[in-house]
């Protein structure tokens, strides 16, 4: 009886000290843990990049000693320079979704049921700005996923086919967003939510010959779900000289 006592007594200790030794998690403010667990994304995770954040971050990611991975540490640099947890957490949760790519969210504009966030991509060579459709089903949307676009219905276009005979190498390439500007939005069938966005038409590479702009339609139904894209039309080529149209130009007829 004394001996099973004593387990007990041991056993009772041993718990109690695993329990203490056990690693605290980090605090997060109530919004970043809504984030991380499936709410809202929201203005809270929006963070303006101080101008000497970048230098600072590439000295402290540079020089690590064996980080995790460059781009894990380039994050671990956000909170330590004044971001808060939302964006820290927000930045998190797109680096596990998109396999690798950080990105900052630097504006926010709530539209319902699907939002709009502009997102600053710090590391990428091109392409710097980006844009997200989110909150919708799926919650997040990659505006810049040229295959959810519909390039079938734009190459059977006769805008689309005349354009080829001028420009052989032409394609639809990632936005030329400006960070800024918003996409207009209209109503879709049932109350559903439609988002117009332009995508650069190139001659084969990224110097190349701008042919013009493709128009397409973001189509999501009236609880947010996403229903693919609609190419719209064309949009001609700038005159030289003349500035670019924006995205939101009505189409000509394909």
């Amino acid at each position: 009886m004394r001996r099973a006592l004593l387990f007990a007594v041991i056993a009772a200790l041993l718990s109690s000290a695993i329990a203490q030794n056990q690693t605290v998690p980090q605090s997060k403010t109530p919004t970043a843990q809504a984030m991380a667990g499936g709410g809202k994304i929201g203005a809270s995770a929006v963070w303006q990049m101080a101008p000497t954040f970048l230098a600072s971050a590439h000295k402290a990611c540079d020089n690590a000693p064996q980080p995790p991975s460059y781009a894990e540490c380039f994050i671990s640099q956000m909170s330590k320079a004044g971001a808060p947890a939302a964006a820290v957490a927000f930045t998190q949760m797109l680096y596990q979704q998109s396999g690798g790519d950080v990105g900052i969210m630097s504006g926010f504009n709530p539209v319902g049921p699907v939002d709009v966030a502009w997102i600053v991509y710090p590391l990428r060579a091109n392409t710097n700005n980006g844009l997200l459709l989110v909150n919708g089903s799926p919650r997040i949307v990659n505006a810049e996923d040229l295959k959810l676009l519909d390039q079938k219905g734009m190459e059977q276009s006769f805008q689309y086919q005349d354009l080829q005979n001028q420009f052989p190498k032409v394609g639809v390439w990632p936005g030329d967003r400006d960070g800024t500007t918003w996409p207009n939005t209209q109503h879709g069938p049932s109350n559903g939510l439609q988002f117009i966005l332009g995508y650069p038409l190139i001659n084969g590479c990224h110097a190349c010959a701008h042919a013009g702009t493709a128009l397409f339609t973001w189509n999501f139904d009236a609880q947010g779900k996403f229903l693919g894209t609609t190419f719209m039309g064309l949009t001609p080529a700038p005159l030289p000289g003349a500035n670019t149209p924006p995205a939101s130009s009505a189409p000509s007829q394909p």
